[in-house]
């Protein structure tokens, strides 16, 4: 290309670049300008409601303190009154007592006199006015219900805004992708005591750089974390990256969000191909089933030729592999014996992984790769161009690596999931006890195509987990392992 055409298309590139760039900005800022607009509505509304809180409080409170005046006014009130009752009463008995005595002294007759004086004597005695306690049992005084609320008139005055935390910052070379697992690590600008909790949001993208306001996925909330850390763990890594940010929060108020960062979460992602497979498998995105009626009414003439003499479902060993092609359209891209399904994507670089668990009544099955070219009748370890190990539990049981037509007993357990880790650059596929991580066959060879994920089930069914990144010890053990033993040695170097 000429030189000018390639400066001008990189120019193109880097304009195209910045114009997404500027629309997402564009965008950013026209999401906060809609949110100041509605935030600010609900702020003011939180305010007037914390206000007319407050105002309720100082009523309720005015009410309960005026009900207490009430009652001591009316407490002394009713004892004054008795007091004043019983005192006015003893008056006037003292009075009508002061006039009998009075008119007494002007009595002439002696015993006349000694009885009104010995009457008069005896009321004394008895008389209200000399048991009664001159002493008022209350005083008008009410200064012990005054008030003084100088503090709280302090306190109202100085009545602020709550301080918001500062928004966190998350420092991304600290944080770690591994192992569909990512631990995010932020820090607080300055330092502050108030914090309560933080709370973590995610989501995944298909965009790298800043966080985009309209975005394929919504937010994934982690709440009341207590430290400046937190690890999400069993992710399906199914996006190229996931965004993150974080806000501080106090027993009042959020912060606002860090800056958000974008992790790169990469990984192998499949499903199994229906078009590719048999037809009595029965396919779903992550699981194949073994369905002896799956092609039941296509050519069922020449199905009763292979069943004739014997019962029950064919050996994927035994049998007769003649078929007639199956309608234009149908699920025809393997037969006979073949009882094989294909991933839909194609690997041709790097290094992946994924993991396979059959079902526990699963009688055969086999997990491997294979060239794209495989013929319809080619079974899975019996060719060239295919790399697998295969489980048969049926008759007999074993455990075998297999390719081109040969066997290598494998002197292990079958693991309840098996790991598969294809490195194409490094012409390597090696199979794991996926919980253990132990290895227990690896193939040596040149891969001259790429190659696609290749599955063999018969009498039972297999599931399949993708979106894995390679398991750090699974990195691991890659840097130490230089093949296995003698006779696997042999097996890996048939490939071609």
């Amino acid at each position: 290309m000429d030189p000018q055409k390639e400066a001008l298309q990189r120019i193109i590139t880097t304009l195209a670049n910045k114009n997404d760039e500027l629309h997402n900005f564009i965008e950013t800022l026209s999401h906060l300008l809609a949110g100041v607009q509605v935030n600010s509505s609900k702020v003011v509304s939180d305010l007037e409601e914390e206000f007319d809180l407050l105002f309720s409080i100082l009523e309720e409170t005015k009410e309960s303190m005026t009900s207490t005046i009430k009652q001591e006014q009316t407490r002394k009130s009713h004892e004054l009154q008795m007091q004043l009752t019983q005192s006015t009463n003893a008056l006037e008995s003292a009075e009508e007592l002061l006039e009998f005595a009075q008119h007494a002294l002007d009595i002439k007759d002696e015993d006349e006199f000694t009885k009104a004086a010995k009457q008069i004597k005896d009321r004394v005695t008895m008389a209200p006015a000399f048991r009664l306690t001159m002493k008022p049992k209350a005083t008008d005084n009410m200064t012990h219900l005054m008030v003084d609320f100088s503090q709280e008139r302090q306190l109202l005055h100085g009545l602020r805004f709550l301080p918001v935390p500062n928004a966190p910052e998350i420092d991304v070379q600290d944080c770690l992708v591994m192992d569909n697992t990512v631990t995010v690590i932020w820090r607080m600008p300055v330092k502050d005591s108030k914090i309560d909790h933080y709370i973590l949001e995610y989501r995944k993208t298909n965009h790298e750089g800043l966080a985009r306001v309209k975005d394929e996925h919504h937010w994934e909330i982690v709440d009341n974390i207590k430290s400046t850390d937190y690890t999400l763990t069993g992710l399906k890594f199914d996006s190229k990256f996931m965004n993150f940010r974080v806000r501080a929060c106090n027993k009042a108020a959020a912060g606002d969000y860090s800056d958000p960062v974008t992790l790169e979460t990469r990984a192998f992602n499949f499903a199994f191909d229906s078009s590719s497979s048999h037809l009595n498998l029965k396919v779903e995105e992550s699981s194949v089933e073994w369905d002896p009626q799956g092609g039941k009414g296509l050519d069922s003439k020449v199905k009763g030729k292979e069943n004739k003499g014997r019962s029950g479902t064919p050996s994927p060993k035994r049998g007769s592999t003649a078929r007639s092609p199956a309608p234009r359209g149908a699920r025809d891209r393997f037969t006979g014996e073949s009882y094989t399904v294909l991933g839909e994507t194609s690997i041709d670089s790097g290094q992946h992984y994924w993991e396979v668990k059959a079902l526990k009544d699963c009688k055969s099955y086999s997990i491997g790769v294979a060239y794209k070219n495989l013929g319809k009748f080619d079974q899975l370890g019996k060719t060239n161009t295919t790399w697998c190990v295969h489980v048969n539990n049926w008759l007999q049981n074993s455990f075998a690596a297999k390719h081109n037509n040969k066997a290598k007993s494998l002197d292990v357990a079958v693991p309840e999931r098996i790991g598969v880790y294809c490195d194409m650059d490094g012409g390597q596929l090696s199979f794991y006890n996926a919980e253990s991580k132990q290895l227990f066959h690896s193939f040596k060879t040149k891969f001259t195509q790429p190659v696609v994920p290749a599955f063999m089930v018969w009498c039972g069914g297999l599931s399949l987990s993708t979106g894995l990144q390679v398991p750090s010890a699974v990195r691991s053990l890659q840097k130490a392992e230089n093949g296995l033993t003698g006779s696997n040695s042999s097996l890996n170097s048939m490939a071609q």
